[in-house]
C-alpha cells in the first residue's frame, strides 16, 4: 500500500477537524460538502472506508513518522522530565 505523504496527511486532518469544528445544525451547504469531501479524500489516503478508522491510521503513521525522523536525527521523539 502506498504511505501518504506526512505534510499532505497532517493537513488533511487539520482541515477536517476545523471543518468539523466549526459545523453546527445551520452549518452550509458548501461547508457539509467540503467535510464530506475531506472525510473520502482521508478514506482514499489512508486505504480505509470509515472516517474513524481514517483519523486512527493518520495519529498512528503522524506518530510513527515523527518516531522515525527523531531516530533518523538522533533526537527523542519525546523529551524526558527532568526530575
Amino acid at each position: 500500500m502506498l504511505k501518504p505523504h506526512p505534510a499532505i496527511l497532517r493537513d488533511l486532518v487539520k482541515q477536517y477537524e476545523e471543518l468539523c469544528a466549526q459545523s453546527s445544525d445551520r452549518s452550509s451547504s458548501e461547508t457539509r460538502r467540503r467535510t464530506e469531501d475531506l472525510a473520502y479524500t482521508l478514506c482514499v489516503s489512508t486505504g480505509t472506508r470509515t472516517v474513524e478508522a481514517a483519523l486512527k491510521f493518520a495519529a498512528e503513521q503522524l506518530e510513527a513518522d515523527l518516531a522515525e525522523s527523531a531516530y533518523a536525527t538522533g533526537v527523542p521523539a519525546v523529551l524526558p522530565l527532568a526530575i
